[in-house]
């Protein structure tokens, strides 16, 4: 197995919400179907809305898993859905959050499904069923358990703030396309994902590359 020199900082929940770094010189903590939450520098339309776990700003998700032994992502981004190295997906991003999913996932049909839609193009305006895929529907449509059951049923959308409120940038966005936002339809957003009951957080990961 091809090695990566990276940096894994283990999650600890203690009170005072200090991460203890542990350095490992390969990806073998890392298993198939984790999924990799991607943490923004910034603030941005999608963290404005919603919330990641221990309230951090996670506006992607990503699916790690390996072929012919090799660490690879699958993911739906700007490209659509796509599969790249373990290697380049980190030189994209800052911060990665790892989830582990909790129960017994049908791997197999998981992964079938991950990769039956590669190729399908980026869903920009977060609709179900238009045939185009964003990055959490990518995840909440492909995993299954072994009774068959959907781990990430769908949950309402939101593009409301605090206070309630559908916020001026969401409001503009579909309103330049003639559509109304899509506030409350069934879908899916990383943030949330990522505080799944179902989901354990196990790292920080960073990325050696430079």
């Amino acid at each position: 197995m091809r090695h990566l020199w990276l940096t894994l900082i283990l999650w600890a929940s203690c009170a005072t919400g200090i991460l203890a770094q542990r350095k490992i010189t390969d990806d073998r903590l890392l298993r198939d179907g984790d999924l990799l939450f991607v943490v923004t520098v910034h603030e941005n339309a999608i963290t404005e809305v919603t919330q990641g776990v221990k309230a951090l700003p996670i506006d992607h998700v990503a699916v790690f898993h390996r072929h012919d032994g090799q660490p690879m992502v699958i993911e739906a981004n700007y490209k659509g859905v796509t599969e790249t190295t373990l290697e380049d997906f980190l030189r994209q991003s800052h911060t990665v959050v790892v989830g582990r999913v909790k129960g017994k996932i049908d791997w197999d049909t998981t992964s079938a499904r991950l990769h039956a839609q590669r190729g399908k193009p980026y869903d920009f305006i977060f609709m179900p069923d238009n045939g185009e895929v964003y990055c959490s529907e990518l995840v909440q449509t492909s995993y299954t358990d072994r009774r068959g059951q959907m781990i990430f049923p769908p949950i309402p959308m939101s593009f409301h703030n605090e206070k309630g409120e559908v916020t001026p940038y969401w409001k503009d966005f579909y309103s330049r396309r003639g559509l109304e936002v899509p506030e409350g339809k069934p879908g899916s957003n990383p943030g949330e994902m990522s505080r799944r009951k179902c989901v354990k957080i196990k790292y920080l990961l960073t990325s050696f590359a430079k």
